[in-house]
């Protein structure tokens, strides 16, 4: 009994037709990513003009409202900042070895 032998020529089509058909599945969701990406693009950038302009409004308002204090608290808080970004150091941890009777058991190289 020769059910699905290799020699079958039926065998050969059914598994090109599968393989045919698993990759247009393939093409067709690589399409509708795609479809999804362009479609998020716009919608995102649409979003973003529509919040860029609400923020600069509602900043402008605020500015407004601020007292003197409130905004030479800003700016010190602003020229601290600047300055430390140019204070900082290198963060370098330099060991030096110290001999001692503990050390030497560890590492005979001291």
């Amino acid at each position: 009994m020769y059910f699905l032998s290799i020699s079958d020529p039926q065998i050969w089509l059914l598994a090109g037709i599968s393989i045919l058909v698993v990759f247009a599945i393939l093409v067709i969701l690589v399409a509708i990513l795609n479809v999804f990406t362009i479609v998020a693009k716009k919608t995102t950038a649409k979003v973003k003009t529509v919040k860029s302009s609400i923020v600069n409004m509602e900043q402008a308002k605020s500015f407004e409202k601020a007292s003197e204090e409130d905004k030479a608290a800003v700016a010190t808080a602003l020229y601290l900042y600047f300055n430390e970004i140019n204070n900082r150091e290198s963060r370098v941890l330099t060991i030096v070895p110290y001999p001692s009777a503990w050390g030497a058991q560890l590492n005979p190289r001291l």
